[in-house]
Order: C-alpha cells, then sequence, then structure tokens
C-alpha cells in the first residue's frame, strides 16, 4: 500500500479522535500507524537507514526513561490537554517503582514501550548480561502494566539506551518480532539548557527535517515545562501528530485504553 493510500485508509482515525476530544481547537492525533516488525525491523534515521513511512509534517513523539511521576505526570497532562498520543519507552526499574504511573501512561492511550531494566551501555558489555537486562525490563514493565512478570512484551517496541546496539543484539530482538525505535531528531534535553533553549533547538530541527520521529524525556524537568509550549508549535505550524501501535492491535482496543 502506498504512503498516500494508508494516510487516506485511516483518515476516519483523525475524526474520532477529533469527535472525543473535548477541545475542539486542540492539536489532537492526526492518524495511528501500525508498526510491524516483520516490515520494519528498525526505525530511526539517526541509528538506521530506514525510518517510519511519515508524510512531509508528520511526527511522531517518543519519550525515554520514565516514568518519573513529578515531570512525566506534567508531560501527560500536557498531552492530555491537547489530545495526542505518544510512545513511552520505560526503565524497568522505574516502571517497577511507579506501576501506578505506568498504568496512567497506559489507561490515557499511550503506547508503552522498553528501554532495559538499568539503562546500560549496551554495547560494552557481555552479550548474555545485556540481553538478561532487555528481559528484566520488559519483564518489570509487564509487571507493572498487567501484574505478569514475561519476557514477552505486550508492545514489542525497544529502544537501546544511548542508542548503542550490537548486530547480535538487534539480531536477537528481530528474531522475537521486537521493533528497535532510533529517532530521527532529538531534543537534546541531557544537556543543561534552559526550556526556552530547548524548544528553540527542537523546532529548528524539526522544521529543517520536515517530520520524523522525535526524541524526548519525560524525567527532564526542562522538557516537561516546554512541552506545552512546543505542542502549541506543532499545531501553529501545521504539523501532524502520529499515534504509532504495534502491528495487530485494532483501533477499537487503542481507543479503549
Amino acid at each position: 500500500m502506498s504512503l498516500g493510500a494508508a494516510v487516506a485508509a485511516l483518515a476516519g482515525v483523525a475524526a474520532a479522535d477529533a469527535a472525543e476530544c473535548p477541545r475542539k481547537d486542540a492539536l489532537g492525533t492526526s492518524r495511528v500507524l501500525s508498526v510491524d516488525a516483520r516490515t520494519t525491523p528498525r526505525v530511526g534515521l539517526k541509528s538506521f537507514p530506514q525510518t517510519l513511512q511519515l508524510a512531509d509534517r508528520e511526527v511522531v513523539l517518543t519519550f525515554d526513561d520514565g516514568p518519573n511521576p513529578p515531570t512525566t505526570s506534567k508531560v501527560l497532562a500536557a498531552l492530555a490537554h491537547e489530545c495526542v498520543r505518544a510512545t513511552f519507552f520505560l526503565i524497568g526499574q522505574h516502571a517497577a517503582e511507579h506501576p501506578d504511573m505506568v498504568k496512567r501512561i497506559a489507561r490515557e492511550g499511550h503506547t508503552v514501550g522498553h528501554h532495559s531494566w538499568s539503562h546500560p551501555f549496551m554495547a560494552h558489555i557481555p552479550f548474555d548480561k545485556s540481553k538478561a537486562d532487555i528481559d528484566r525490563g520488559i519483564a518489570a514493565d509487564e509487571m507493572a502494566l498487567h501484574g505478569t512478570s514475561t519476557t514477552t512484551p505486550s508492545t514489542p517496541f525497544f529502544r537501546f539506551p544511548y542508542f548503542e546496539s550490537t548486530q547480535a543484539q538487534l539480531d536477537l530482538l528481530q528474531s522475537r518480532g521486537i521493533v528497535v525505535f532510533g529517532a530521527d531528531l532529538w531534543a537534546s534535553d541531557w544537556e543543561e539548557i534552559t526550556p526556552e533553549q530547548e524548544l528553540k533547538l527542537v523546532t529548528d530541527r524539526l522544521a529543517a527535517s520536515g517530520k520524523g520521529i522525535i526524541l524526548f524525556h519525560d524525567n527532564k524537568v526542562r522538557t516537561a515545562a516546554m512541552m506545552p509550549a512546543f505542542l502549541r508549535y506543532l499545531k501553529e505550524n501545521g504539523y501532524r501528530v502520529v499515534h504509532v501501535v504495534p502491528a495487530g492491535t485494532s483501533q477499537k482496543s487503542v481507543d479503549a485504553r
């Protein structure tokens, strides 16, 4: 299916989201994009030669390293105000410490991906140790979400800490049907910058690229502070937010979260 046909096929999603959003002037979620590891095992131009099929001015919002209740709750509030859905790549240790926040992320309609147990430099540790850290992180996220400790993720999306991986690790996740997410651009919110500086940096990068998967960190105070202004920027400049979900996820189940 061509990109144009796919967008047209999902046109009803935007109308459904708009109907449910209490604010008629909200940014909203433009469409839902199903991502299948069989055809799209790795995405993100900062790490890989391919990325998601996005039209011009379409963005996917992703957040790493949470949950951290003081800041994650502010990010969630900003997203809810604009009726926007994002993807959160959770650190297992944090999910285990804050299961109620993990449940809230899912309940508010966002996608919950995985980001390891302890956020190590995966390329610098033995393969068996990296596999164990990945599995322990997935199990912690699943326990927080569903009360069951399993290494089979209900959402098979994973992002490597620091975007570092080995070919063996990539092959492992591909063999397990887990999509590896990189990013197309990022806000550099790990730097000691102000919310205003972060906003200018990420909007300048977005204006240059025109679209893409954007990386933020929901555990950063500066990102939580600038998120409302960033979402306003998207709306005022004609950008559309795409919500990514695993292949096989029906729109009904997405709306029921």
